[in-house]
């Protein structure tokens, strides 16, 4: 932020309680995050990077014309003071200059230095040129790179690189995790919305996916929160056989193989063909199954927070919810030192695999020699999971755990049964029935480009064009989020966790909050020489129980400052 500030009193945290219900089961606190694929299909030349400032600025001033949104109200910037990028989780820092550029997350993004070589001499010469009316090419790259906002429901908006991306607030159960990352679609489909109506701005288009079919692949990321005291190793020799085995639940499905999908076919999941090594920091070159980024945004001495980059995109609430709710479980059990070893051989060649087989019969082979299909490694977790879970909390399992670990078993046995069981359940189902139907009707081999079109056309989050979309429309796919429900989590936060002081401040302070980021809230308060940092290290502090009266007693942030410094 600035050398300027002072930190205030930490938050109340009313009563004392740590990340998880009830031990043993699947609440903890997590979150997700998701990259939108991006198109312009009346500006096929424009850059990424501007149609995606374009739509965080659409989204954050509803009253402005896309880019033209930085002429007024930028919105709660983003604070870059805690973030430490580079810290490895396996015990040393990476030297900054030997780090990537997308690895410095730790600061708005140098769009000058990062234009890539596709952007045309012209375009380059406009930079430099006056445009006369309308905002300059160089002051557009420039707002792109500065497009970074927290909203009201404590989530936050912006361009990464190439891409716009939704953070959703942290929640502690699988169905609230699904819940705002349902709403961080709406935020999606409200900035395309917005761009299209605004004079002299062609129609932006966002993807829920993971890859353009070119080569490139971009993220959806998990975030679970977890004791210090875990050993790193022991997390991630348990994850790396559950990831493995885990796209034939949580797959997206893609049309082609390799990661320009050049090779005939149908996989289970848009990101296996991009990673390239087991356990490391990366996570846009040489991609771990594993990532080691350090980065807790909580109370290092307490936590960590385990950043998971394997995971696709899933529009299926049913998947996703397994995404999340199955992988808490495991940590759950690694938490207590009860995961069994269920290591696999050569695991990187060991996802691509899988992912290649949608039949489910490529075979594995475990560490101990044993060969297992995905689904029955699946099994292995589930069956673990379970006694885990009759041992923690006996019969009265509590409802969020029941839940997954129903739909888990329901899901593998249909599977096994045969997988088009799942179609109202998993995205790659759902897709390959469409695909299969049509494949059916036309006479179409898998290298039909047509195919590869209906593959994105899935992913469309425009209502009246994606196919999901009409899926839901259709009640072909099960739900459990009704539109009302996702509505008001596009603009409210949740409220069991440190993002409902975050969100209700940015609603009820508007400019006067300065900044913001995951654990910390500045104020920028009329009358006093610096800004106010409010500090948020741990999670569960910040609930509306602790704060809701505090923030309905102070009309103004320098009421909430005076409050919390003891003045009132």
């Amino acid at each position: 932020m600035t050398s300027a500030e002072e930190p205030t009193t930490p938050l109340p945290s009313g009563r004392a309680a740590g990340p998880w219900g009830r031990d043993g089961g699947v609440r903890r606190v997590m979150g997700l995050e998701t990259e939108f694929g991006i198109s312009a299909p009346g500006e096929p030349g424009t850059h990424p990077m501007l149609l995606s400032g374009r739509v965080v600025h659409a989204y954050a001033n509803p009253a402005s014309d896309g880019a033209r949104a930085t002429r007024t109200r930028r919105g709660t910037r983003w604070d870059y003071a805690d973030e430490a990028p580079l810290r490895d989780a396996r015990g040393f820092e990476l030297d900054r200059a030997r780090a990537h550029a997308s690895q410095l997350t730790d600061v708005p993004p140098d769009v000058a230095a990062e234009a890539p070589a596709d952007v045309s001499p012209d375009l380059r010469a406009a930079q430099r040129a006056d445009a006369g009316s309308g905002l300059h090419v160089a002051e557009e790259l420039e707002d792109a790179g500065l497009a970074n906002t927290v909203l009201t429901n404590g989530a936050r908006l912006y361009v990464d690189h190439a891409h716009p991306e939704y953070s959703g607030p942290e929640v502690t159960t699988p169905r609230d995790a699904v819940l705002w990352d349902l709403a961080g679609d709406e935020v999606a489909r409200e900035a395309m919305r917005r761009i299209a109506a605004s004079p002299g701005l062609g129609d932006v288009v966002l993807y829920k996916n993971n890859t353009d079919g070119k080569g490139a692949s971009y993220g959806t990321h998990e975030n679970y929160l977890m004791p210090r005291s875990v050993p790193f190793g022991d997390i991630a020799r348990a994850l790396v056989p559950f990831f493995v085995s885990r796209q034939v639940v949580t797959g997206a499905g893609r049309v082609g193989r390799g990661q320009e999908g050049g090779a005939s076919g149908f996989q289970l999941s848009q990101r296996a063909d991009f990673f390239e090594t087991e356990v490391g920091l990366e996570t846009t070159l040489k991609r771990p199954l594993v990532n080691t980024r350090d980065e807790p945004h909580a109370s290092a001495e307490a936590w960590r927070r385990l950043h998971v980059i394997v995971g696709d995109a899933n529009l299926c609430q049913v998947a996703n919810l397994l995404k999340t709710g199955t992988t808490s479980l495991v940590l759950a059990m690694v938490e207590a030192g009860e995961m069994p070893d269920l290591a696999v051989e050569r695991p990187v060649a060991a996802v691509r695999d899988v992912s290649h087989d949608p039949s489910l019969q490529h075979l594995l082979t475990l560490r101990s020699g044993e060969r297992l299909t995905a689904v029955q490694l699946q099994w292995r977790h589930l069956e673990a999971a379970r006694r885990f879970v009759e041992r923690r909390q006996g019969q009265d399992v509590d409802a969020d755990t029941a839940e997954v670990l129903g739909l888990w078993e329901q899901v593998l046995t249909d599977l096994e049964a045969d997988p088009a069981r799942c179609a109202r359940q998993l995205d790659w189902v759902a897709k390959q029935r469409l695909l299969d139907g049509f494949r059916r009707r036309e006479d179409l081999s898998w290298d039909a480009a047509r195919l590869a079109l209906i593959d994105i056309q899935y992913a469309d989050l425009r209502p009246e064009r994606g196919l999901h979309a009409r899926l839901v429309g259709r009640g072909a796919v099960d739900v459990f989020h009704a539109p009302a429900a996702v509505a008001r989590a596009v603009t409210s936060p949740p409220e069991d966790t440190r993002a409902w002081f975050r969100g209700e401040c940015v609603r009820r302070y508007g400019d006067e909050v300065a900044a913001a980021s995951w654990d910390s809230v500045v104020l920028d308060v009329a009358g006093r020489a610096s800004l106010q940092r409010v500090p948020m290290l741990e999670p569960l502090r910040g609930t509306r129980a602790a704060t809701g009266a505090l923030l309905d007693r102070c009309p103004t942030a320098a009421d909430l400052v005076a409050a919390l410094s003891g003045g009132r």
